[in-house]
């Protein structure tokens, strides 16, 4: 069983001209939001200067993806005591559930090993799940919601980002092997592969449909028909366009 490749143009980050003119902005702005407006017209200014010749051109998302951690990490240096409280690491965690699992736990049975968890995040740019590679950062809110500082695997520092641990931190889903597709239930969530114009990512989907075909020399031929969770448009994929979360793997299997 693999885990999933990820694909996703990379940003070249932005150039220190840029970076003091959103600071100014940010000084400026004070603690309101960042509309579409503002930074649609600093993506317009630097993909036209001349220091961007030759680099990738800027898209706003991408601004105000810079200018909201910005704006976080600035608020958050006022709020010492927040920042100060310790939010438990997976090992932390893991240590508690096995505790509590030992204490339950029947005579002859062994607790499961969770020190080997990989993760995925949900990007607030796009939407799209990637693999993280390591949380090199973590913060409370005045909300209480923890954050933890993300960096996606193949990416750099400069896309690192700032993810709300409960709602878009989980454990990885997985490519499922060609005999594993009985696995697979209309109604289950899935992340399927979307190639577009301008970008490839997983996203959300459900399963609406399956039919089955024998396999051959090629792997699985099953068909899956899927419906994108962000807009609701169906789509007909092979399963190595998917991947599931793990709990699929523990099912028995229906023929």
């Amino acid at each position: 069983m693999e885990l999933r490749p990820r694909h996703r143009q990379p940003f070249s980050g932005f150039t220190e001209e840029e970076i003091e003119k959103m600071e100014n902005e940010l000084k400026q702005s004070g603690e309101q939001d960042f509309d579409q407006h503002v930074c649609k017209k600093l993506a317009g200014v630097f993909s036209h200067s001349k220091g961007r010749a030759g680099k990738s051109i800027v898209k706003w998302t991408e601004v105000q993806t810079w200018l909201q951690n910005r704006q976080k990490c600035c608020l958050s240096k006022y709020n010492s005591a927040e920042s100060n409280r310790k939010l438990p690491d997976v090992t932390e965690e893991c240590a508690l559930k096995e505790e509590n699992q030992r204490f339950h736990m029947p005579e002859g049975k062994k607790v499961p090993d969770l020190s080997d968890l990989q993760f995925e995040a949900r990007s607030s740019v796009d939407g799209a799940w990637y693999d993280v590679d390591t949380f090199t950062s973590h913060r409370f809110l005045e909300s209480g919601e923890p954050e933890v500082l993300v960096r996606y695997v193949g990416f750099g520092p400069e896309e690192d980002e700032w993810i709300n641990v409960r709602k878009s931190v989980r454990e990885r889903s997985v490519a499922l092997e060609n005999k594993e597709c009985i696995k697979v239930r209309v109604g289950d969530s899935a992340l399927c592969f979307q190639e577009g114009k301008d970008n490839a990512r997983y996203v959300e989907a459900r399963i609406l449909e399956i039919q089955k075909k024998f396999h051959d020399i090629r792997g699985c031929r099953c068909l899956f028909v899927i419906q994108y969770d962000h807009d609701n448009t169906r789509e007909i994929v092979h399963m190595r366009r998917l991947c599931f979360r793990p709990s699929i793997l523990g099912r028995l299997s229906q023929i």
